[in-house]
């Protein structure tokens, strides 16, 4: 990271901690450019870009449409890449739709002379999957953005389903980021009053497990009830810190970028300071700033910030390392109007490995979405710096935990449930703070941000409680006559959903999720 970076950083956690006018006064300096260090946009292609001079672009992918003979899916949101032993890299994208129109995760592979050479899907049965992060171990963490939503590690060099990490909180999860220095994870929460979380695994790299933190006003407090059993994790705290819908997250240099769109910032999180500023306030920029709606984001090998707006131009933006705030590419034509009243949004930024090559997705272009490629000059790393992205690898397979275990049927009848329940038998290791919940997603949804995929709305069945000691505990959860009305009524096969919450006396809390089917 640059000086003129730290300095710029630190002088946001002054603005902060001396007052709002002294920051407005700094950042008015910086905000304003008519153009970026790439020069003016030019005149739109062929794909309807604005590019600076010496860029050009491609269209990958369009929904519906075959890549490599695999069908792209809609709705294409946040996206990550992934060096290959051959010289090659891999492009992962999520889809923000639900488990019936695909939704999940898709991998495009390419060769080293930027071919393509395969396309497959990682991650499906998941819904409204917006955004995630990618791992220093190689995987890809895809984010459920709905208000019982998961985070699922994918492997993105082969085919697969990919692994619910529980752990991390049940929330309308937006973006996560990885400090591999001090081995925790940063995620961001898409709600009017969201969190900013901090998790710190058991056993990094391991996410089965761990503590789960949200910042609060004086700095970070653990989560009772990561599993949100007992009410949703950003009201558990008392002196939350509340952020006006998180969107995307990048760790660069000791520093978590990540922006909230409701009040067009962009936030800069110092991890051994533990010093919090903003690199960007649209409000304090004044009229004119180029910037809103401020969405995904990625750090180039020049410590770059390249930002998506979700709507505003159109463009992406690039807050250079000296503050100053330009667009650096704009969508226009059919491919920026979207889907109606629906609108379009740029989405999933990121650099290809060695830095080259920008990948984004326009979530509804042509009304359903496609991922495009822009290659040019960009800026080569200041002292060596690469974009960081590592050579793919399989996770390794987790030591033993035996700390929480659950058995229970997979199957049961509604009259079964209605009378005799489900029994959930629960084996600890140690005591602890026992939560048990029967929840399902398939009873009610709820409309997406505007207007976009409808999200489903979790529904709560029925919930226990119990200061358990080491051994074994059995319950029986089981629902009352009007909610067993209600899933007789349901218009599609309902799956229920045991989860399971063990906080111990360290601090640790396991977390476990079992999908039961309803017959």
């Amino acid at each position: 990271m640059t000086a003129t970076r730290r300095q710029f950083i630190a002088a946001g956690a002054a603005g902060l901690a001396f007052g709002p006018a002294f920051w407005r006064s700094a950042l008015t300096a910086h905000a304003r450019a008519p153009q970026s260090a790439y020069g003016p946009l030019q005149a739109a292609d062929a794909r309807g870009l604005m590019l600076p001079p010496g860029f050009r672009s491609r269209e990958i992918a369009r929904a519906g449409q075959a890549v490599a003979g695999y069908p792209w899916h809609i709705f294409s949101d946040g996206q990550a890449t992934f060096a290959t032993a051959d010289g090659g890299w891999i492009l992962v994208s999520n889809s923000e739709s639900t488990a019936l129109g695909g939704a999940g995760s898709s991998a495009i592979r390419f060769r080293p002379n930027g071919q393509i050479a395969s396309a497959y899907r990682i991650l499906a049965g998941t819904h409204a999957n917006c955004a995630g992060g990618r791992t220093p171990w190689g995987t890809w963490l895809s984010c459920e953005e709905f208000d019982a939503g998961h985070v699922w590690e994918c492997d993105p060099t082969t085919t697969g389903q990919g692994v619910m990490r529980p752990a991390l909180g049940a929330m309308t999860h937006e973006a996560v980021a990885v400090d591999p220095v001090r081995k925790q994870l940063y995620m961001t929460e898409d709600r009017g009053d969201g969190g900013f979380y901090r998790f710190t695994p058991d056993q990094y790299p391991h996410l089965s497990a761990g503590r789960l933190e949200i910042m609060v006003q004086d700095g970070w407090a653990a989560v009772p009830d990561p599993a949100a059993i007992s009410g949703p994790t950003r009201q558990q705290v008392a002196g939350t810190r509340q952020f006006n819908g998180g969107e995307g997250i990048w760790f660069d240099s000791g520093i978590v970028y990540f922006s909230t769109k409701g009040d067009n910032r962009v936030w800069a999180y110092d991890t051994a300071a533990g010093t919090l500023g903003a690199v960007y306030d649209r409000a304090a920029a004044g009229p004119g700033a180029p910037l809103s709606g401020v969405d995904n984001l990625t750090v180039s090998r020049a410590g770059e910030i390249f930002v998506c707006e979700d709507g505003g131009d159109m463009e992406i933006c690039v807050i250079d390392p000296d503050g100053t705030v330009a667009p650096f590419l704009r969508l226009t034509g059919e491919a920026a109007a979207g889907l109606g009243s629906l609108g379009n949004e740029m989405a999933g930024v990121v650099f290809a490995p060695d830095g080259d090559r920008l990948y984004f997705a326009a979530q509804r272009a042509y009304g359903f979405g496609a991922v495009y490629e822009v290659s040019g000059p960009f800026r080569a790393a200041a002292g060596g710096r690469r974009s960081g992205a590592p050579i793919a690898r399989h996770l390794p397979t987790p030591p033993g935990d035996r700390g929480l275990r659950v058995r229970l049927r997979r199957r049961i009848s509604l009259a079964t449930l209605r009378r005799r329940g489900l029994l959930v038998e629960v084996r600890l290791a140690a005591p602890a703070a026992l939560r048990v919940a029967l929840r399902t997603d398939d009873l009610q949804r709820v409309p997406g941000r505007r207007g976009s995929t409808p999200r489903p709305r979790t529904v709560t069945l029925d919930r226990r409680r119990v200061a358990a000691r080491a051994g074994r505990v059995r319950l029986r959860l089981r629902v009352s006559a009007a909610e067993a009305r209600r899933l007789r009524r349901a218009a599609r096969p309902v799956t229920l959903h045991v989860a399971v919450s063990a906080r111990g006396a360290d601090g640790v809390t396991r977390v476990a999720r079992h999908r039961v089917r309803l017959r």
